[in-house]
């Protein structure tokens, strides 16, 4: 006995016709033209950014020669542009230049590390808290370059001084950072560790460094701002090499054109720290996620 199958479309009882089936495609972009997509939002505005500075030092420029601003006060792109061409071919700025990263990295990289370590004893252990965040708090509440002077009468107008205040810009800062990571720690996850036996090591491990990284992440470009400011500042000061040095003598002699040119050098090396952090923060992100 053979059986026939008949396939008919469904019929809507209420109005006694057939149901049209309907199949929807639905595009799903792949992953390669998601990263398209993003590169083109980029240079876009990338281009876009570029384009105004553009017309802003057009503006500045066209402004300068026809004298609706005093170049001597104002300067222009162009004598600006001059400077730092002459700076950098008689070789004179390369030495100011070393003197300035190496306060600022040094003091960053300590910064980070004591910023952590005393965030981190501090998140564990509540009689440390009492102690450290008041001091902490009054390092916070104050602005903290105006230990220069002292830190200069401590160490000397070498690099140790700038070191030393870049450290302390960064390490409060970091300190709140990782302080406020473990604070913000649901409770309940901890306990939840501890019932299934997890000690200390698994909440380090598991709970506390994951939450440590992403706040130290986060405030990492913050931290690399704050190193170059405590450097500078403290070249400004009191000082015989570095950018902040050479922006206290282009001071006293007048020279905006000179001005303008290492406070574009400054901007241009803070921005290339915050790329390479950048990078630094998409590795350190993927590590986190695996």
């Amino acid at each position: 006995m053979t059986t026939s199958t008949s396939t008919q479309p469904p019929v809507d009882v209420q109005a006694g016709a057939p149901i049209a089936r309907t199949t929807r495609h639905v595009a799903v972009p792949t992953a390669s033209a998601s990263r398209r997509s993003v590169w083109r939002r980029r240079v876009g505005v990338g281009a876009r950014r570029t384009a105004a500075i553009g017309l802003l030092l057009a503006a500045w420029e066209a402004a300068s020669r026809a004298g609706v601003v005093d170049p001597f006060t104002a300067s222009s792109p162009s004598a600006v542009g001059e400077v730092l061409a002459g700076l950098f071919a008689d070789g004179t700025i390369w030495p100011h230049i070393e003197a300035t990263f190496t306060a600022s990295l040094l003091g960053l990289a300590l910064g980070i590390v004591a910023g952590v370590v005393l965030g981190t004893v501090a998140g564990l252990f509540r009689p440390v808290a009492e102690l450290l965040e008041p001091v902490m708090v009054l390092l916070s509440a104050v602005p903290r370059v105006i230990f220069a002077p002292l830190l200069i009468i401590w160490l000397g107008i070498g690099v140790s001084s700038k070191v030393a205040l870049a450290f302390l810009l960064v390490a409060v800062l970091v300190f709140f950072a990782v302080y406020g990571g473990i604070q913000d720690t649901d409770a309940r996850l901890i306990d939840r560790i501890r019932t299934f036996g997890g000690g200390t090591r698994v909440l380090l491990r598991e709970v506390y460094v994951p939450a440590i990284t992403g706040r130290v992440l986060g405030n990492l470009k913050i931290a690399v701002g704050f190193a170059f400011t405590g450097a500078v500042v403290g070249e400004f000061v009191a000082s015989a090499r570095g950018l902040g040095y050479l922006l206290m003598f282009a001071q006293s002699q007048y020279n905006a054109a000179l001005v303008f040119a290492l406070i574009t050098l400054i901007v241009v090396f803070v921005l290339l720290l915050f790329a390479l952090t950048g990078v630094v923060e998409r590795r350190a992100l993927r590590w986190r996620t695996r």
